[in-house]
């Protein structure tokens, strides 16, 4: 059974099946641009899902054909802010804005508890495309991609996509992509190990959702910790990355997950976790 969150906003929708919570980025007729509305509801909604013990999968889309068109180009620079105009911020004062809302959803994203899934039906471009990259897995559609987009605007670049997309391509390209902004097409983002899976465009939905079901269908906890183990590391010597696992399996080892396992192993069955 299909259960709607409330997200405040018709401009972000929420809702939860099967331990798959979906979140649709819902404004088709900007292709799903950022705005006032939807960002501040969709940092709210992932800080919420963050402890959601019903949730063990996220799953994050566009409605129509594209998953994200980043910043809404249509009211950049306008100015019209009228709680600044007696006395307009300082550099300084947009800086400290820009890295809070950047952390609580880029990094909100990127640490979030719960295993995340961008599947895209279209472009993701500038922001759109650091959503999508902040995300665990990536399925695309045939005729989705992604760009940079931010030198067409005259930026530099924002969300964190100089580093996830580094991360993922290596220096060399990902400097190509900034400095060029070309469409990076389905197939090259899937060599380029960008997006997961290319499914055709009217398979998209079935399998995410399939995908998703399999995960959230998993032992939470140690989903959780497989999740940190691999982010940590991007930080982490061979060392440190040894004790952290040595650590964290150990805490497994203590669940009633771990337990159920062993026990439906030997029966010769499905195992059913609880996230305990």
């Amino acid at each position: 059974m299909t259960n709607q969150i409330d997200t405040g906003t018709d401009e972000l929708l929420c809702s939860l099946d099967e331990r798959v919570a979906l979140i649709t980025l819902n404004r088709p007729e900007r292709k799903n641009a950022l705005s006032d509305n939807l960002t501040p509801a969709l940092r709210q909604t992932l800080f919420e899902l963050n402890t959601n013990q019903e949730v063990g999968c996220i799953v994050i889309t566009g409605a129509g054909n594209a998953f994200c068109a980043g910043g809404d180009v249509s009211g950049m620079g306008s100015g019209s802010n009228t709680e600044t105009q007696k006395k307009p911020p300082t550099v300084q004062d947009r800086v400290n804005t820009l890295q809070h809302k950047q952390e609580t959803l880029t990094l909100r994203l990127f640490e979030h508890a719960k295993p995340t899934i961008a599947s895209l039906p279209g472009p993701a471009v500038g922001a759109g495309m650091c959503i999508a990259l902040a995300c665990d897995i990536r399925v695309g559609a045939e005729s989705a991609f992604i760009g940079t987009g931010y030198r067409n605007v005259g930026f530099s670049g924002d969300y964190g996509g100089s580093w996830l997309l580094t991360q993922l391509v290596g220096v060399a390209k990902a400097k190509e992509l900034f400095f060029t902004g070309r469409r990076i097409q389905s197939e090259e983002c899937l060599a380029l190990g960008l997006f997961n899976q290319v499914v055709p465009d009217d398979h998209l939905q079935q399998a995410t959702m399939e995908l998703a079901q399999q995960i959230a269908s998993g032992p939470p906890i140690a989903i959780g910790y497989m999740k940190e183990n691999i982010n940590k590391a991007l930080e982490l010597d061979l060392r440190g990355a040894l004790a952290q696992e040595a650590d964290r399996l150990m805490r497994c080892a203590e669940t009633n997950d771990h337990k159920e396992a062993v026990r439906a192993f030997m029966e010769k069955r499905t195992p059913v976790f609880n996230g305990d």
